[in-house]
């Protein structure tokens, strides 16, 4: 029987492995992104610091352990057996939970998924426990079980600390950009080193000072020590810290914010392992001891063995800390998924305008409209010179021009970054040294998002955009909570019921999920990249006249080609009631007309890069844009009726309506190879000949529709099908009207550029 359990913790700790992977390749954003936004150093310079700081902040983390083993549940109530169910359901659900989120790029709490988990499988547990063993009335109340007290307040604490956060990086950025403005570094010489002095010395204070009691290496005298001299220490921080950056500005000119941000990198990766390291080796650390007190008491069975003992404090030893921290630093340089969730806290808080990853939604819309309201309304009470003042203050022009001369492609700049730094870092810290499980991930997010805000970087261009990327990320949250206990409930509901064999299974799934999810990620990133490879803007370049029309015609190409085959490939699938050929089909489409709308994007920095001499020839690039923007409308209108069509098992085309869609298919894929020939030799006298046979089609296509007339009076042909047809008839027309637009709009596009130049 102890062989089980051996397994058992074997399982824990390969499991804790794999948790620290995919839990580090979630969490590492929170202390990499404004360092990374900012682009402060070298990416491996970046990687290289964090990593010291998470070696040395896993050393303080012993403190937290605790809430593994007695935070939402009481143990001295349930049997080792059905402790260590609860441990190993949670783990399984943490991979899968985590590595979810790490696929499709989105920031959660490792701290809510832990809480969480723990709480949904203690419940499960619990509840087999009262309805399918032989227990006493007075044991069947699952109140007894579960710390309901504990879990909602460590729930509020953490939901309290989003709050708390967003309002933080607010405040103080806004008070820090005022004070530095935009144009930050004439401001160094004489703010610099007091600010620099401020910020290291609250680093210090609550990393040092209040996280040394969590330390599992530091001796209780030294800790007094420290407590009995915090205001000595953080007197001699501050003078010393304030002194030696006065002299770096002064004499070697050093932007003093970069030290702020990669001090700040390593306290808040310290910080991060102090007290999210908990949430990958707590549980597995907490059943190892379960098992080794029930090996070491031969009198015991795992049936009647309870766990008082998990009530105990108990010390970590500092070689688990040590491992732990080790493999989240390999972790931390390896992890392709990290860079993906990083992505999108980045592009959230970036100063600058662009591509938007979340649409517009209703809240976002209802929340800037309120506060453009707000702002009118204070606007009329402050006086006329204070508002002025501060517009100087925040004025962004000089900052904007030299990002653009100096190449400068960081999100945002330094100052921003070092206020996310160091204000992040006294919120974890703090919470760490009151051994209060917060959300690391809530905290640096939300300060992120509040000093954005501040900074103006959600303008009226982009906030509906920002506001539902936050939403989106925040209801991910929720989405966690919720997920975490129902899965960890059946996964310790499962295993309670089936045993060793359920237990095997559960860990493959979970492997399996893993494995699954790699190469969904793989799949996911090498599209993303495709796609920005293709919509990327040439950023500080010049673009002249051929640069436009090299590209234009380069995207004609590529529609004309693309078009032919996906209208070839509709009607084919549709004719042969093709469903999975159709379906493909449509979502080709859908890429397509994605596609094109971020060509449309594209418009306004290819228009504002062109060279004076070139403008001229622009506005023939956006009617190009135009008309294949129409183009991919086309092709959506003309698919979505046909699956529906076919979805719905409706009576498919007579013989007479099959011999007339075959023969335009073949009259379509014809015109398209004309246009296509024309576009590649540049021989525009051969335009009048595509449009001749465009004439033909259309010619065609009234014919086609006068014979649907005539079917419709024989009662030959249906409401739908006459519908349907008559949509496709139309929608084949504006294909081929747009087309040759666009066609028109390339050759004026050549010959007024041959003109001008």
């Amino acid at each position: 029987m102890e062989n089980i359990y051996l397994f058992f913790v074997i399982a824990l700790f390969v499991l804790a492995i794999s948790d620290l992977v995919v839990g580090v390749g979630n969490d590492a954003v929170n202390f990499l992104n404004s360092a990374i936004g900012s682009k402060v150093a070298p990416f491996y310079v970046i990687l290289g610091i964090a990593a010291a700081g998470v070696l040395f902040g896993a050393t303080f983390s012993s403190g937290m352990m605790e809430i593994a083993r007695r935070g939402v549940f009481f143990p001295d109530q349930f049997y080792f057996n059905e402790v260590m169910i609860i441990f190993l359901a949670v783990m399984i659900t943490d991979i899968i939970l985590l590595d979810m989120f790490n696929t499709f790029g989105l920031p959660t709490s490792t701290t809510v998924s832990i809480v969480f988990e723990l709480l949904g499988a203690a419940v499960a547990v619990s509840l087999y426990k009262i309805y399918f063993t032989d227990i006493p009335p007075e044991a069947q109340d699952i109140g007894l079980y579960i710390n309901a007290t504990r879990a909602l307040g460590i729930i509020s604490g953490i939901l309290l600390s989003v709050v708390i956060a967003f309002t933080a990086g607010s405040i103080v950025q806004f008070l820090t950009r005022l004070l530095f403005t935009f144009n930050y570094e004439k401001k160094l010489p004489f703010f610099g080193a007091i600010w620099t002095g401020i910020a290291v010395s609250a680093i210090v204070y609550f990393i040092l000072v209040k996280g040394a009691s969590g330390s599992s290496f530091m001796t209780d005298q030294t800790i007094a020590w420290i407590e009995n001299n915090t205001v000595v220490i953080l007197l001699y921080s501050f003078i010393t810290v304030a002194i030696i950056s006065q002299l770096l500005i002064t004499l070697f000119k050093l932007n003093i914010f970069r030290v702020i941000v990669l001090i700040g990198t390593f306290s808040l990766a310290m910080a991060f392992a102090g007290n999210d390291l908990v949430n990958f080796i707590g549980v597995p650390i907490a059943g190892y001891e379960s098992y080794m007190m029930f090996v070491n008491d031969p009198s015991q069975t795992a049936t009647t063995m309870t766990m008082e003992s998990l009530l105990a404090p108990v010390r970590t030893p500092t070689g688990f800390l040590l491992a732990a921290g080790a493999i989240m630093v390999l972790a931390l340089f390896f992890s392709k998924k990290a860079r993906t969730v990083s992505k999108t806290e980045v592009n959230l808080a970036r100063q600058s305008e662009g591509y938007e990853r979340f649409s517009s939604s209703l809240f976002a819309r209802t929340i800037v409209r309120k506060a453009l309201d707000a702002n009118k309304a204070i606007m009329k009470i402050l006086p006329g010179k204070v508002v002025e003042t501060i517009d100087k203050r925040f004025d962004q022009a000089l900052y904007k021009r030299r990002k653009r001369i100096r190449k400068d492609e960081s999100s945002f700049d330094i100052l921003r970054a070092s206020v996310n730094m160091f204000i992040a870092s006294i919120l974890i810290a703090f919470a760490t040294s009151m051994k209060l499980p917060l959300s690391t991930t809530y905290v640096t997010f939300m300060v992120a998002m509040g000093t954005s805000l501040s900074d103006r970087a959600w303008g009226r261009e982009s906030a509906v955009y920002r506001i539902t990327g936050v939403m989106t990320v925040i209801a991910g949250w929720f989405f966690t909570a919720f997920t975490a206990f129902s899965v960890a409930f059946i996964f310790a509901y499962f295993i309670s019921w089936g045993g060793i064999t359920a237990a095997v299974i559960a860990i493959l799934i979970a492997f399996g999920f893993v494995v699954r999810t790699h190469y969904l990620h793989k799949k996911l990133v090498a599209k993303k990249n495709i796609e920005e490879e293709k919509a990327k803007d040439k950023v500080d370049v010049e673009m002249n006249g051929e640069d436009v029309m090299g590209q234009c015609k380069e995207t004609i190409v590529d529609t004309v080609v693309s078009v032919s085959k996906l209208y070839n490939s509709v009607l084919s699938s549709f004719l042969s009631e093709d469903r999975k050929t159709l379906k493909k089909a449509r979502k080709r489409i859908i890429e397509f007309n994605s596609h094109t709308k971020n060509l449309k994007k594209d418009v306004y920095f290819t228009l504002r890069k062109l060279e004076e001499g070139s403008v001229e020839t622009g506005h023939y690039y956006v009617q190009i844009i135009d008309y294949l923007r129409e183009i991919a409308h086309c092709l959506n209108f003309i698919v979505d009726p046909l699956l529906e069509h076919i979805e719905n098992n409706h009576k498919p085309c007579i013989e007479e309506q099959e011999k007339e869609l075959i023969q335009l298919n073949e009259n379509v894929a014809l015109l398209y190879g004309k246009i296509l020939e024309v576009i590649k030799t540049d021989d525009f006298n051969r335009v009048e000949n595509a449009i001749q046979y465009q004439i033909e089609i259309l010619e065609d296509l009234d014919r086609m529709k006068k014979m649907q007339v005539k079917l419709i009076k024989k009662e030959k042909v249906k409401t739908r099908n006459s519908l349907l047809f008559f949509n496709l008839l139309s929608e084949t027309k504006n294909l081929l009207l747009h087309t040759i637009n666009m066609l028109k709009s390339h050759r004026d596009f050549i010959i007024s550029h041959k003109v001008n130049f």
